[in-house]
């Protein structure tokens, strides 16, 4: 299948030119309605059932200085973003609801991003990708129908740059604090002969990081080229780049945190994180007549990269003896993989009816291995990069869903959506502690979704809904409890309001996810600083979201959300003490029962804008046993943004100054860490933990020029 796909796109290449006509492109606004038929199939309109948040290419422009696209969205109703550096670049992260990112489904074009099969998104691997985003869609719950991993908590859909019909550019410079800086240089050609167009991006970001040499250095690329006619979209598109990050993934003790927050324990001038990641798609998009629209999407990704680590007083059984007992070593572990994804669908519509159906077929294999690349007293016959460990993967998903959107009555349109779901994992080899690892599970899923709204009159509508999800353990979870891991089910209710009137918009939603086998972060990390987790029989998240704007003048605008939530273990029971115990219900770690944001903006004139953010995150446990010396403390984080455009007649259209001052009160503060009080006892437990403190007071400046 993997090698049909690279031959479809080649196909596709080679035939383009031949579709071109003397047709004039139809108005801008049916060639962005081309474009958006990418991520229909896992987008929402406005009206529909499902809680969401949409970001444009505008609002993103107002903050987009370098930060991964996590914190961007960290303004968003129920979302908490962190970074192990501290201060937003690198590897950073996004939560939802109080669900990581391996419960949030991210889709690039329709594409699957999250790692098929640790089922985390890696955003060091896109480094200045914001800059390339034309929109976002964030939905909360399980939302609509998606490809790759169920959504849990959330799902993102990201859409690239649009087409653009006339030429031009922008070179953007942005400079801060930590020895932050940003290089972007972006080119359109406009549609030449009225069909065709390229584009694209370079972009270089170096960080050296809140954290004592926890550096990130980015460098990163995105290219398109698009054939556009009245009833055809062709884009090919490839992005990607490489990465460099010094280890942060430990944090620090809580001693280490009060004698100095910012240092580093790791002293190994390489302790560094190496990765290469290039994507390469190609969508098609046709417009058959004024009912049917076909999108095909093709994606190859390659990925390959490793981290580099000294470790000293070696057990030779560890290392394959490749070593001798006592010996220092440094090693690299390489991931070394292949991503193969098909999508097709194909989209009907009259009177007020709609109806998409399609499929999505991938396939990964990923090899896992381990080199010694040095020591300090290598067995006999030992060469440098031999292997100590390797273990061989492939995960094949494929999924068939229809949903349609119908009017039942003048006021009342309903949602239905179906979808199932085949996968098949298998891994054989060992692990990196050369422990075995041989999987090879089915799971076969069915996952129905229904909704309705109600529009009460031109500015308010209720909406309620249903959706049921299935996930499969990902390859830690295979790791850590290979007998006993299940798969894990969710039922998501939700009940909204949304009003909309002049100067005013609120959105209200009451929602109650309800898990079974739900696996749940232990508050531990692995090797490789990867959370851990474990199955709970019963569990739910239940809260409500407020999301509301206000314009205050014409000049003041206030915006606020706010997210309640009660999120609980029922009847936790862990083996505790060589026994079992039942600790009640418990709340489930990393989920805060108040989050909340509030913005002011003031915009005097077309030219300038400011804005005042505030954000509020509740305490939080990092351990399921409400134990009270694992507990974050709650804080209150504003920021400061800033931008002024300079209109100019020569040369360039227009100059573009932003800025931001982050944390500006100067709060000392942890929004993550790790502990193993889940999962063992005694005097060292509440003393192995450790804390990811974020950047106090620290600013970003930048410089746009358009042309």
């Amino acid at each position: 299948m993997k090698n049909y796909i690279l031959y479809l796109m080649l196909i596709v290449v080679a035939y383009a030119p031949l579709l071109a006509q003397d047709n004039q492109p139809q108005d801008s606004t049916k060639v962005e309605k081309l474009g958006e038929v990418f991520v229909n199939s896992v987008r929402v309109k406005p009206d529909a059932p499902i809680t969401h948040s949409n970001i444009s290419k505008k609002e993103i422009q107002k903050r987009n200085l370098g930060q991964d696209i996590p914190v961007l969205l960290n303004y968003l109703p129920s979302v908490v973003s962190s970074s192990d550096a501290g201060a937003g670049i690198g590897y950073t992260y996004l939560r939802v609801r109080g669900s990581d990112a391996t419960r949030v489904n991210v889709t690039i074009n329709g594409i699957p991003y999250n790692d098929a099969e640790s089922q985390g998104t890696f955003w060091v691997n896109l480094g200045d990708f914001a800059s390339s985003v034309e929109s976002l869609q964030l939905q909360r719950g399980v939302g609509t129908s998606t490809n790759g991993s169920a959504a849990f908590g959330a799902s993102l859909n990201i859409l690239t740059d649009a087409i653009s019909k006339e030429a031009g550019g922008e070179i953007a410079n942005s400079f801060g604090s930590f020895g932050t800086k940003k290089h972007s240089i972006k080119f359109t050609t406009g549609l030449i002969n009225e069909h065709f167009e390229f584009a694209g991006r370079l972009s270089k970001i170096y960080s050296d990081g809140y954290v004592d040499r926890a550096f990130t250095d980015l460098k990163s690329y995105y290219l398109q080229g698009n054939y556009v006619d009245d009833n055809t979209l062709i884009k090919a598109i490839t992005f990607g780049g490489k990465e460099k990050t010094y280890q942060a993934w430990y944090g620090l003790r809580k001693d280490q945190l009060e004698e100095d927050r910012t240092q580093n324990p790791y002293t190994y001038d390489n302790e560094t994180d190496n990765y290469w990641q290039d994507h390469y798609q190609l969508h098609w998009n046709e417009t058959l007549n004024s009912n049917w629209a076909t999108n095909i999407g093709l994606n190859y990704t390659r990925g390959k990269g490793y981290f580099e680590q000294f470790k000293d007083d070696r057990t030779a059984a560890d290392y394959n003896n490749l070593i001798n007992d006592g010996s220092d070593v440094i090693v690299r572990r390489w991931l070394d993989n292949h991503f193969y994804v098909l999508n097709a669908n194909a989209t009907y519509q009259k009177n007020g009816f709609e109806i998409i159906s399609g499929i999505s077929y991938s396939d990964y294999t990923n090899d896992h291995y381990g080199e010694v690349i040095w020591g300090t007293d290598l067995a006999n016959g030992t060469s440098i990069r031999d292997r100590y460990y390797l273990s061989i993967s492939d995960k094949s998903d494929f999924s068939v869903f229809s949903k349609a959107t119908f009017r039942m009555s003048e006021n009342v349109q309903a949602f239905l959506d179906l979808q199932a779901r085949f996968v098949n994992y298998t891994t054989t080899g060992l692990t990196s502690v050369r422990a075995p690892i041989n999987v090879d599970e089915d799971f076969n899923f069915f996952n129905p979704k229904l909704g309705f709204t109600y529009t009460v009159n031109d500015s308010n509508s209720v909406y309620a809904s249903y959706a049921r999800a299935n996930k499969e353990p990902n390859r830690n979870d295979f790791e850590s409890n290979a007998e006993d891991v299940k798969h894990e089910t969710l039922n998501d209710f939700e009940l909204g309001w949304r009003h909309q009137s002049n100067g005013l918009t609120l959105n209200a939603n009451l929602y109650y996810m309800q898990y079974n086998n739900q696996l749940v972060l232990t508050g531990a990390i692995d090797n490789v600083g990867e959370y851990l987790r474990e199955n709970v029989d019963k569990s739910y998240r239940l809260g409500l979201e407020l999301d509301a704007s206000i314009a205050l003048s014409e000049q003041f605008t206030l915006s606020s959300n706010l997210a309640v939530s009660k999120n609980k273990i029922q009847n936790l029971t862990i083996n505790r003490d060589g026994g079992l115990q039942n600790l009640g219900d418990t709340n489930i770690a990393f989920s805060p029962n108040m989050i909340s944001t509030h913005a002011l903006e003031y915009t005097p004139n077309t030219k300038f804008r400011t804005a005042l953010i505030g954000k509020y995150v509740g305490e939080q446990y990092m351990s399921n046993t409400d134990t009270e010396s694992s507990k974050l403390d709650n804080y209150f984080v504003a920021d400061l943004n800033f931008s002024y455009t300079l209109p100019v007649k020569t040369v360039f259209t227009s100059i573009v100054f932003t800025g931001m001052v982050n944390n500006l009160f100067d709060l000392e503060y942890v929004d993550r860490g790790y502990t193993y009080l889940d999962t063992w006892s005694g005097p060292t437990a509440s003393e192995i933990q450790g804390y990811y403190p974020q950047a106090t007071r620290h600013f970003l400046l930048g410089m746009t020029l358009t042309f």
